[in-house]
């Protein structure tokens, strides 16, 4: 076949896939909250039930990757095992239990002229989700479009295709038991890349497109989409070490936010230290971050031989494994002209006793999440009390980090008149 005709037929596919979905918006537009949640809860029990078949999928899908000589950190995004199974079907139920973000009248004014105006949440559309590796984003993008009302065109990562046609089905279990059309839900099902590119031109059916991945894939859909996209940049997360920084408590949180889960996108990749408690925690930050290699500037190797030289790539790499960058900055101005220049704009954190210092820092910095002695890996959708999220917007319209069902939507406004007429 030739790459032309390749090209015609991920066309199609997805031409297909947009003009199904339209349809099913209309319908799902109109479903009443009881169905939604009657499909994810009964979704979360055929997850639960087709755990064998789940797992089998996924590890053809590891063995895959593990042939083709992926890195460890990237496998970790992709295995699957009873309990991150268990955990899909949960953050299914939790979102069902959550208010319906549909019908909410955000505001309500009357004009002088008799006119009551109302504006009302709706659900933006169809929504294209395309994302890497990790096949629970599968679960969560499709249980949280679901609850707010939009229909979604899945492209996960050809890597996770096998463990993603389960998850798919098991979705659509929950559509057929509700009463609504399975399409509210569809797999991209090919690894031919090209469908990526047709999904992007797609703007007479999708709404709206939403990468989750590395700064590669972001970039190509930000450079090629012809739809609205809400752009979910990587993870290159920073940790300020201040002066007034309990040492111990941010020993804790620095091993957690590094160490936790690599493979995550909360996870923190650069450490800045003040100089001056530079010499004394560095060497503990050693001895605490077992199997972690530390890369770091001069005055960072200067505290402790085991730090090994950064380059300046080191400062813009989300490394997703079990690296940490560090940089050793004179004081707070200096820090946050660092994490400006080098941060992706997803979670950045200070530690610190200082709450001026602290309020400085959250005031200053420009990331869609800002913390005070915390762990970056809090930064998800679950932890906010989202149920889930599709993952952390990055830019500056829309929404903004963790998207959940609120982010989900749009609004229209309702007018109420008894026969007025412009003069």
């Amino acid at each position: 076949m030739s790459n032309s005709n390749k090209i015609i037929d991920t066309e199609t596919m997805i031409e297909n896939l947009g003009k199904q979905a339209k349809a099913a918006a209309k319908i799902l537009a109109s479903a009443t909250t009881e169905q939604k949640n009657q499909a994810l809860t009964v979704a979360a029990d055929a997850l639960r039930q087709h755990t064998p078949a789940l797992l089998e999928a996924n590890a053809l899908d590891v063995l895959s990757v593990r042939k083709a000589g992926k890195a460890e950190s990237f496998i970790d995004r992709l295995e699957l095992n009873p309990e991150r199974v268990e955990a899909m079907a949960v953050a299914l139920e939790s979102i069902a239990k959550l208010p319906d973000p549909i019908g909410r009248a955000l505001a309500e004014f009357d004009r002088p002229n008799g006119l009551k105006i109302t504006r009302v949440s709706t659900p933006i559309g169809v929504i294209g989700m395309i994302y890497e590796s990790r096949p629970n984003v599968g679960a969560d993008a499709g249980a949280l479009c679901l609850k707010s009302g939009n229909t979604v065109i899945l492209r996960g990562g050809s890597e996770s295709l096998n463990s993603t046609r389960i998850i798919v089905e098991c979705m659509a279990e929950g559509l057929r038991a509700a009463n609504l059309p399975t399409t509210c839900i569809q797999l991209v099902d090919t690894d031919d890349r090209s469908a990526v590119a047709a999904l992007l031109r797609c703007a007479e059916y999708v709404d709206l497109v939403i990468p989750r991945g590395g700064r590669g894939l972001v970039e190509l859909v930000r450079n090629e989409a012809q739809v609205p996209t809400l752009l979910h940049l990587d993870g290159n997360n920073h940790i300020y070490i201040d002066k007034d920084a309990d040492l111990a408590k941010a020993l804790s949180i620095v091993k957690n936010a590094k160490l936790r889960r690599t493979g995550v996108c909360g996870a923190t990749e650069s450490l800045v230290v003040n100089q001056a408690i530079a010499a004394e925690f560095l060497p503990k930050l050693l001895n605490t971050l077992e199997h972690c290699e530390v890369r770091g500037d001069l005055a960072a190797q200067a505290c402790d031989a085991r730090i090994n030289p950064a380059n300046d790539a080191d400062w813009d790499t989300e490394y997703l494994d079990a690296i940490l960058s560090v940089k050793v900055v004179a004081n707070l101005e200096e820090a946050l002209d660092f994490i400006d220049q080098h941060s992706s704009k997803h979670t950045d954190a200070i530690i610190t006793e200082n709450a001026e210092t602290a309020e400085v820092f959250m005031r200053a910095v420009d990331s869609a999440v800002v913390m005070h002695n915390a762990s970056t890996q809090f930064s998800d959708g679950g932890e906010f009390g989202m149920g889930a999220e599709i993952g952390i917007a990055t830019g500056k319209i829309h929404a903004r980090g963790p998207v959940g069902l609120e982010q989900l939507t749009i609004f229209k406004y309702r007018v109420a008149g008894q026969g007025q007429i412009r003069p």
